[in-house]
């Protein structure tokens, strides 16, 4: 009896201690332990100016019937080290699923295809074919944007039952990437002006309308920014370093479906229609005008876009995040009646290193909603704003928002059987010091009230136990 007391004194002082701690329940089962692995892009090599735009088929990527946790990315060069964005700027990255049928052969990263031999597996987006239907992707803002999937969620994939037959599942990589080294004007580089690009013509040779004055249709794959006169760069190896967690899949996990919206969706959709063009909603990129004195007295000087939609599908939002470019102030996801579904705002960089860079967006904040507490029913009208300030000119910039819905909500049983993980903000020996330290403190509580109550006992009292 004299020993269950201790340990119950010594179990009630942790959680006492840890109260302050947070933690999160898993749902998944404690055998089913995350897995971790880093990838490398193939090499891009780039100089002072220079693009690349590059989409590279059946890159690395785990096997198998899994839960996708987490995927960040970042550049780096050929010694590891993180890439500066003033040096290279990283426009985008995305990571697109798709069938590849298993006769053919493949023989490089880049191979063309023919249509027939692949198919799609994209998002549940509402973009037309062949826009944003990626299923990872950032941009600048990758080193500090969050992108961990909370228990018990993670995005299914490798499931046997919606492979085709005769295919099999492969992932493409798109990087695009701007190096900014001796720029003339570095934010019109990484904004893809066509004058500092020289460029009349798409990369498919059609002529660009005369108003389009910048966007990814002038800073394709090997195009040239204009640098400084007699500014000497020497052309550096790089490479997309990915890290990806996952799970083995299990009835537990309840899987969520990824949406990306565009603030340029006009919702209009021809019929079989594919890309961009303006008969079709998702334009993917738009150019903020510089304001006036007037504007400024009306507006602050901001640019506000917005559009609206509805989901197909009702369900919970379990995560939630914006894509800006520089000039961005935040975006917000609204649902009925205005309720704010999700904000997101830019984290500006305020130093020269990698994840610090000063003028660029480094980050954005991320929304994860205690599990069932945001609902999006069905046929709910959706609205998207996205705001950029309007102190100068900017072109082909971008308003997406990414969200994850669920169809469902943890069932109580699984919480209480779910094993509970303690979250400290501490690394290393720190953090081992503080666990130590954590033990110790309980163990003299547990030491303290245990020698209080033999001294009750000596003066007569009988405490109450249950």
């Amino acid at each position: 009896m004299v020993h269950s007391f201790r340990a119950c004194l010594l179990l009630f002082a942790i959680i006492i201690l840890a109260s302050n701690v947070s933690y999160t329940r898993a749902s998944v089962k404690s055998g089913n332990k995350i897995k971790s692995a880093t990838f490398l892009s193939p090499k891009f090599v780039l100089g002072p100016g220079s693009v690349e735009n590059r989409f590279y088929r059946n890159v690395d990527f785990p096997k198998g019937h899994i839960g996708i946790k987490n995927f960040k990315a970042e550049v780096i060069d050929d010694t590891g080290n993180p890439v500066p964005l003033h040096e290279t700027y990283l426009h985008h990255w995305l990571v697109s699923r798709y069938y590849q049928r298993l006769d053919v052969v493949e023989t490089n990263h880049e191979q063309k295809f023919k249509e027939s031999d692949h198919i799609s597996a994209r998002n549940s987006g509402l973009c037309q074919n062949g826009i944003l239907d990626q299923y990872f992707g950032l941009g600048s803002e990758t080193r500090k944007t969050a992108s961990h999937i909370p228990d018990p969620y993670a995005i299914e994939i490798g499931n046997p039952a919606e492979i085709p037959v005769g295919y099999e599942e492969r992932w493409m990589l798109n990087v695009h990437a701007i190096d900014t080294r001796g720029a003339e004007d570095r934010l019109g580089c990484t904004e893809c002006r066509c004058d500092l690009y020289n460029i009349t013509v798409s990369e498919w040779g059609r002529p660009l309308r005369p108003d389009y004055k910048g966007g990814l249709l002038c800073c394709y794959d090997h195009t040239q920014c204009k640098v400084k006169q007699g500014f000497q760069g020497t052309r550096r190896s790089l490479y997309l370093r990915y890290t990806m967690e996952w799970v083995e899949w299990d009835s537990d996990i309840i899987p969520v479906k990824i949406f990306i919206f565009d603030v340029t969706d006009t919702g209009k959709r021809l019929n079989g229609s594919t890309g961009y063009g303006p008969e079709n909603g998702c334009q993917v990129e738009y150019d903020i005008k510089p304001c006036s004195s007037s504007d400024t007295a009306v507006n602050e000087c901001v640019d506000v876009r917005r559009t609206n939609f509805t989901l197909p599908t009702a369900g919970y939002l379990i995560y939630g995040v914006a894509h800006q470019h520089t000039g961005g102030i935040g975006s917000t996801l609204y649902g009925k009646d205005g309720r704010v579904i999700c904000n997101s705002l830019p984290i500006y960089g305020e130093g020269k290193e990698a994840g610090n860079e000063a003028g660029y967006i480094v980050g954005m904040s991320t929304c994860y909603p205690e599990p069932g507490s945001i609902q999006i029913t069905a046929g709910e009208k959706l609205v998207l704003e996205s705001n950029y300030r309007r102190d100068q000119k900017h072109t082909g910039v971008m308003g997406l928002f990414y969200i994850l819905i669920a169809d469902r909500t943890p069932n109580r049983t699984s919480l209480l059987q779910a094993p509970i993980h303690l979250h400290v903000d501490m690394k290393g020996s720190t953090y081992a010091a503080a666990i130590i330290a954590l033990f110790g403190m309980a163990i003299a509580v547990a030491v303290t009230v245990h020698s209080r109550l033999k001294k009750w006992r000596g003066e007569g009292y009988q405490p109450m136990l249950a």
